[in-house]
C-alpha cells in the first residue's frame, strides 16, 4: 500500500496560497499572463518558501523568518499618498525623473510623466491587462530560474515600471523608481518591473525602497541590446521583509554597471541573475552593506557568461556592527562557449563587534578553457595600528574609527561615474557612521 505523502504548510506559505486563490481573479493580466501566474504558483507551492536546506538560501532561512503572510496591499489613498510623498529622500540633490509607486501601486500624481523623446514609461499594471507586445515578449522569459521567490512573485505579481529606451537614444536624466509604504497596517507588495535598453541605448536607472510595516517581494527584468549601456543602483533601506531579483540579460558589446547601496535595514535579500549573453560585454556588479543591531543583509548573485571575451567584475564590502548578520553568495559560470572570460569576484567584510557574523561564499564554475578568472574572501578587523596612529594624532576613538570605515567603503563607491549618486551614497554613508554610538 503506497500512501501520499504531503509537506505541511507552514501558516505563511497557507496565508500566501490564500491570498493566491482569493487575488487570482482580478490580478491584472489574463490569457497568457494567467497561464504564466499559473504555472509560476504550482512551482512554488511544490517547493514552498526557501529553507536552509535549499542551498542558495542556506544563510537565509525564509521559512523561519517569515512566520506569517501579510494580506495583499490595498490600492493606496489620498493619506497614504502624502505619507510617501517624500520618500527616497537619499538622491536628494540628484536631478532625477522620479516614478513614485506607494504600497507597491504606481502614483502618476507623483510622479515626473514629462515627455522625452525615445523614452516611454508605463504601469505594468496597465501593460498586462492591455497584453502589452513589450511586456509579453520580456516578462518570465529574460532569464530561466527556478527560484522559489520569483516565481511567488511572478504569480502575485501587481503593479511596477514598464519602461521602454529606444535604440540609439541617451536619456538626458536618471530614471528613480521610488518603492515607499503609505500603509500603517502590515501589508504585503508583490512588485514586477520591466526595463529594456534597445540597440546603442544609454540609461541610468535607479530603484530605492523605503518602507515600514510591510513585506516586500521585488523583481526587476532588465534587457541591455547591442551596444547599449545601463547603469542600475538599488538603495535599499527599509524596516520591513525584502526579498528583491534583478534577472539582467546583457546583450553584445553592452556596458553594465550595478550598484547595491544597503544600510537601516531589517531582513534583505537581494539576489542577482545576471547573463552576458553577447560577445565582448562588459560588466561592474558592485555594492556597500553598512549593518548594525541585529540586521540582516543577503547579496546572493549568479552571473553566468554565455558568450566569449566578455569581462565581469563584481565587488561588495560591508560592515558589520552589533549583532547584525551579512551573507554574500556569489557564483560565476563560465559556458563552453565562452571563451576569452574574464571575470573576477572579491568580498570583504569588516566585523566591528565580536557578536557580528559575515558569510561569504564565492564560487567559479568554467566550462572554457581559454579564461582568466579568480575570487577572493576576507573578513576581519579595524587595523590596530591604524586606529592607534591616528588617535596619536589627536583623534578621538569614534572619528578615528569612522576614518577608517569610511576609507574601506570609499574605495567601492568611488567606482560610480555619476557625480551626483556617488555624492549622494557617500553622505549617507556618512550619515551611518554619524549616528553609531
Amino acid at each position: 500500500m503506497n500512501a501520499e505523502v504531503r509537506a505541511i504548510k507552514t501558516p505563511a506559505e497557507q496565508g500566501l496560497a490564500d491570498s493566491f486563490a482569493g487575488a487570482r481573479g482580478r490580478l491584472p493580466g489574463k490569457g497568457a499572463v494567467a497561464a504564466l501566474r499559473e504555472d509560476a504558483f504550482k512551482r512554488f507551492d511544490a517547493s514552498g518558501l526557501p529553507h536552509r536546506r535549499v542551498e542558495q538560501w542556506k544563510y537565509t532561512d525564509l521559512r523561519a523568518l517569515m512566520r506569517e503572510s501579510y494580506p495583499l496591499a490595498a490600492l493606496p489613498d489620498a493619506a497614504a499618498k502624502l505619507r510617501a510623498k517624500n520618500a527616497g529622500n537619499v538622491l536628494t540633490g540628484v536631478d532625477c525623473r522620479r516614478l513614485v509607486f506607494v504600497d507597491g501601486a504606481f502614483a502618476p500624481e507623483l510622479s515626473d510623466l514629462v515627455p522625452e523623446a525615445g523614452l516611454a514609461i508605463g504601469s505594468m499594471a496597465d501593460a498586462l491587462a492591455k497584453g502589452d507586445p513589450l511586456v509579453a515578449a520580456h516578462v518570465g522569459k529574460t532569464i530561466a530560474t527556478d527560484d522559489a521567490a520569483l516565481a511567488l512573485n511572478t504569480a502575485l505579481m501587481g503593479d511596477g515600471a514598464a519602461i521602454r529606451i529606444a535604440a540609439g537614444v541617451t536619456l538626458k536624466r536618471p530614471v528613480h523608481l521610488v518603492f515607499a509604504s503609505g500603509s500603517d497596517k502590515p501589508s504585503s507588495a508583490f512588485i514586477r518591473s520591466l526595463i529594456v535598453v534597445e540597440k546603442g541605448a544609454k540609461a541610468t536607472v535607479i530603484e530605492s525602497h523605503d518602507s515600514g510595516v510591510a513585506q516586500v517581494n521585488t523583481a526587476l527584468e532588465l534587457a541591455v541590446g547591442d551596444e547599449a549601456q545601463a547603469d542600475y543602483f538599488k538603495i535599499t533601506q527599509t524596516r520591513a521583509l525584502h526579498v528583491s531579483s534583478l534577472l539582467a540579460s546583457i546583450g553584445s558589446r553592452a556596458v553594465f554597471n550595478s550598484f547595491a547601496f544597503t544600510s537601516d535595514a531589517h531582513i534583505v535579500r537581494n539576489q542577482s541573475f545576471i547573463r552576458f549573453a553577447g560577445e565582448d560585454s562588459k560588466g561592474a556588479i558592485r555594492g556597500v552593506n553598512l549593518l548594525r543591531g541585529k540586521e540582516h543583509v543577503d547579496n546572493t548573485l549568479l552571473i553566468e557568461h554565455a558568450a566569449g571575451g566578455c569581462d565581469s567584475r563584481e565587488q561588495f564590502k560591508s560592515v558589520l556592527d552589533g549583532q547584525s548578520h551579512n551573507v554574500f553568495q556569489g557564483k560565476i559560470v563560465v559556458q563552453p562557449q565562452a571563451q576569452k572570460t574574464n571575470a573576477k569576484m572579491m568580498t570583504r567584510a569588516l566585523l566591528l563587534s565580536d557578536e557580528a557574523e559575515a558569510d561569504n561564499k564565492p564560487e567559479l564554475e568554467i566550462f572554457a578553457d581559454d579564461v582568466i578568472c579568480g575570487h577572493g574572501a576576507t573578513a576581519g578587523a579595524l587595523d590596530p595600528g591604524l586606529k592607534f596612529y591616528l588617535m596619536s594624532r589627536g583623534i578621538h576613538e569614534k572619528e578615528a574609527e569612522a576614518l577608517l570605515i569610511q576609507a574601506f567603503i570609499d574605495e567601492t563607491i568611488e567606482e560610480i561615474a555619476h557625480e551626483g549618486i556617488r555624492d549622494a551614497l557617500k553622505f549617507a554613508a556618512l550619515r551611518w557612521l554619524g549616528s553609531r554610538s
